[in-house]
């Protein structure tokens, strides 16, 4: 039977440094899934209804981020092996969203965040911070993190132009993969985050989303 590799810390640092880049810079890969949105088609909107379109995936974009570096930190502290798997696996599942978004974007003309790092470098820590508090603790973040997503793509999805099914269908795809995260984390042994808990992620998550609008 093959025995699962070990990294050293030295491994470990350089997987996260490359992990950072592919995160930051313009995404070059392949998401592991098709992008929805290459379904349907383009539909003239006005310029007033693409630039806010564009604010939207731009928030969307750097949302995506965030749950990268949350992901990496947590894997990087995460005490028992099946979890480090798990938050590893979601990661990946996100790149798909990152690219889809990405490229929404730069079909709408516009540019991720020039904030991606800033908030890249927060969530990798909390993210750290969770899991070297218990594993337990890093799920109920995941939870709590992917509930906060999953209302900010509800609103999303009724600001979206009708005629926009390209942007509609992608936010559609990644709704279902965040509740998806969420309720796997719960079933996992997450902790359900108080009230209190739950409404100082919404004011730190409205802090990110006012600010990655418009640059």
């Amino acid at each position: 039977m093959a025995t699962e590799r070990q990294y050293s810390p030295v491994d470990r640092f350089l997987l996260q440094a490359d992990a950072a880049l592919k995160t930051l810079l313009p995404f070059k890969g392949q998401p592991y899934r098709p992008n929805p949105a290459n379904l349907q088609d383009e539909a003239p909107m006005s310029e007033a209804d693409s630039r806010h379109v564009t604010g939207l995936m731009r928030i969307n974009h750097t949302g995506e981020v965030c749950a990268q570096a949350l992901y990496q930190g947590q894997s990087l502290t995460a005490k028992l092996p099946e979890v480090r798997k798990a938050m590893e696996h979601a990661a990946e599942e996100e790149i798909d969203h990152l690219a889809w978004c990405e490229q929404r974007i730069r079909e709408l003309g516009g540019r991720p965040s020039v904030l991606n790092p800033l908030f890249y470098g927060l969530s990798f820590g909390v993210g750290a911070v969770a899991g070297l508090i218990s594993d337990k603790v890093s799920l109920g973040f995941v939870a709590a993190t992917e509930d906060q997503v999953c209302k900010h793509l509800d609103d999303h999805l009724q600001q979206i132009p009708a005629e926009d099914a390209k942007s509609r269908a992608i936010l559609e795809q990644m709704r279902t993969d965040e509740e998806h995260h969420a309720t796997t984390a719960l079933e996992a042994g997450g902790l359900r985050f108080p009230a209190p808990v739950k409404f100082g992620m919404t004011l730190l998550s409205k802090v990110m989303t006012k600010s990655t609008y418009r640059v």
